[in-house]
């Protein structure tokens, strides 16, 4: 979520926690895990050429929003355009990089090299593959890695209620804090993920190069002291942050791309930048809605411990801490981003895009089946609550401790 706390140690807030009456060791988790298990082996047996033919249709349905909103831009700047550029955009992160960075298709036989996490984006095909504000590599470590595995802890780089600590507690009047809600909300690509991810990358090189364990304290830079630790606010004056995020994209988007027009005239080329600076705020604020609150919400969990019970826990966890909004046909979830099935990519994060509408009934069922909470909502409902716990309305929950389930 956007803008960290002005402290260099994430916090939570210091009210009593809410509980909510259930908690991990109430659940089944053998044969909660053993069933998901099974689940996962019988669609990854029918792994094949169908889930290729999917992910070449979603990056067609891409890639055709992106030519036509720029084959219109050049007639005068209008929101029809700027939303096809933006969703085009939104296609190359959302679906195809976020799938295939995360194994979705390393099992898939027959799947090309360049649409394998070992191949896609790295290098030059950068600029082919997803050339977004986000470093790929930088992408890797705080998305795949932390914010995955360690969903809903204070490790979890993307905790909207510990991230938004400082906003949640401060005594701005209430329209002042919606509008920098509004204000992140419309630039959160840059202002928040690629700084974020990019803090979190050079963190994780920082602490290979001092030798420290895994999961030292991700705020200490190499020098071992935490006053000089990076933050959100730091980054800006990172020459990484520029030279591998902020300008790249910006040259590409805002300068080549517009002046490729040029031949058309001078308006043309002024009509093709403007849609693409509307087409930022739109892919800024369509990203947010359908990204921001797949794990915020009063219904949803968060945790002040890792993981200690084994995969039970873990799958537990992800779908407690997750929610998906309306699911089904391509069209509804190519417009949510593929991002409505959050639960399922949580609990198997690498699986097609195809696999996780295949999957998300029996998801379900097995979740009424051991009495594990599945939410799944509006993305607007979503929304409503996710700006509740942002504003300080509203607390996340948290698993009761023995003594309070007994009392």
């Amino acid at each position: 979520m956007p803008v960290n706390a002005p402290s260099t140690t994430r916090r939570r807030k210091e009210a009593p926690a809410r509980f909510a009456p259930l908690a991990a060791r109430d659940v089944d988790l053998a044969g909660f895990a053993r069933d998901l298990d099974a689940l996962k082996r019988a669609i990854r047996a029918d792994a094949g050429p169908a889930d290729l033919e999917h992910l070449a249709k979603i990056e067609r349905w891409g890639r055709a929003c992106s030519a036509l909103g720029y084959a219109t831009a050049t007639l005068v700047p209008n929101p029809l355009s700027a939303f096809l550029i933006s969703q085009g955009r939104l296609t190359r992160w959302a679906m195809v990089a976020h799938h295939v960075s995360h194994r979705g298709y390393d099992h898939v036989p027959g799947v090309p090299e360049e649409r394998t996490s070992r191949r896609f984006a790295a290098g030059r095909r950068r600029y082919r593959d997803w050339l977004d504000w986000i470093d790929p590599q930088a992408w890797n470590v705080e998305h795949n890695r932390l914010h995955h595995y360690r969903l809903g802890e204070t490790a979890d780089p993307d905790l909207v209620e510990a991230n938004l600590d400082w906003l949640r507690e401060s005594p701005l009047p209430r329209p002042v804090r919606m509008a920098i809600i509004a204000f992140f909300a419309s630039t959160w690509k840059w202002t928040y993920y690629a700084p974020n991810t990019l803090r979190v990358l050079l963190d994780d090189a920082s602490r290979r190069e001092r030798g420290d364990k895994p999961g030292a304290d991700a705020a200490t830079q190499a020098d071992g002291d935490p006053r000089h630790a990076r933050t959100l606010a730091s980054m800006w004056a990172e020459p990484e942050l520029w030279t591998r995020c902020l300008l790249p994209y910006a040259s590409v988007h805002f300068g080549l791309l517009p002046l490729l027009f040029l031949p058309l005239g001078p308006v043309a080329a002024g009509n093709v930048l403007a849609n693409s600076l509307l087409a930022e705020w739109f892919t800024n604020l369509h990203s947010f809605l359908i990204i921001t609150t797949n794990h915020a919400g009063e219904d949803m969990y968060a945790f002040e411990e890792p993981v200690r019970d084994g995969k039970g826990e873990f799958y537990f966890r992800q779908v407690v801490g997750s929610t998906n909004f309306r699911t089904g046909g391509d069209l509804n979830d190519f417009l949510h981003g593929f991002l409505n099935y959050q639960i399922e990519h949580h609990v198997f994060p690498d699986m097609s895009m195809r696999q996780y509408q295949l999957m998300q009934p029996a998801v379900r069922e097995l979740c009424e089946k051991y009495g594990v909470p599945y939410v799944q909502e509006s993305v607007f409902t979503r929304l409503r609550k996710t700006l509740a716990v942002m504003l300080g309305d509203a607390d996340m929950l948290r698993e009761a401790p023995p003594a309070a389930q007994t009392a």
